[in-house]
């Protein structure tokens, strides 16, 4: 590997104020490493979630939601929207994060968004071979393609009403009650 600025060997050294090996030039500059983000929706119209059937590895023939690399330029909602119509031919409204999910072992950040389906017909697009959409009830679990899927499904599930842990406030009793 060649650095980005120079154009000189690398080489992975530790810095003196840093714990982690980096790739060093000889003229000092540091090529960071540093995660990617993948930016995707689960698009949602009448309680259904649309998931795209992958024609490519890794995981072709597997499910998960529309999403990709987000690109220079765009923010992580204009990135996810993007990748949702070219996977689904869906056009969408980007809503509420569901979550962030990292995976660090292939140095990606996900962040997966609700959409509402607001237009187009699902259609495979670029990089899908089939769309179809799932009541959460019947969401093929054993047949997603990414933990980052699952994961960012689960939450979903649990995030609708009736599902998900309810959450009990304690209740402060500020003076006695029956002063």
């Amino acid at each position: 590997m060649y650095c980005p600025a120079c154009g000189a060997p690398v080489e992975e050294r530790v810095l003196e104020e840093d714990h982690r090996p980096r790739l060093v030039c000889p003229n000092g500059h540091v090529t960071w490493r540093n995660p990617r983000i993948v930016v995707g929706t689960l698009p949602v119209r009448a309680g259904r979630v649309y998931l795209a059937r992958r024609s490519i590895e890794p995981a072709i023939g597997r499910w998960t939601y529309p999403g990709g690399f987000l690109e220079v330029g765009e923010s992580a909602q204009e990135g996810a929207r993007r990748e949702t119509e070219e996977e689904t031919l869906l056009r969408v409204e980007v809503g509420r994060l569901i979550g962030a999910y990292s995976r660090p072992s292939v140095g990606v950040v996900t962040l997966i968004y609700e959409a509402n389906v607001v237009g187009g017909d699902p259609l495979p697009g670029v990089e899908t071979s089939e769309v179809r959409d799932f009541s959460p009830d019947e969401i093929p679990w054993e047949e997603l393609a990414f933990t980052t899927a699952d994961s960012a499904l689960r939450d979903w599930v649990a995030s609708l009403p009736g599902r998900g842990p309810r959450h009990e406030p304690e209740l402060y009793v500020e003076a006695d009650p029956s002063a």
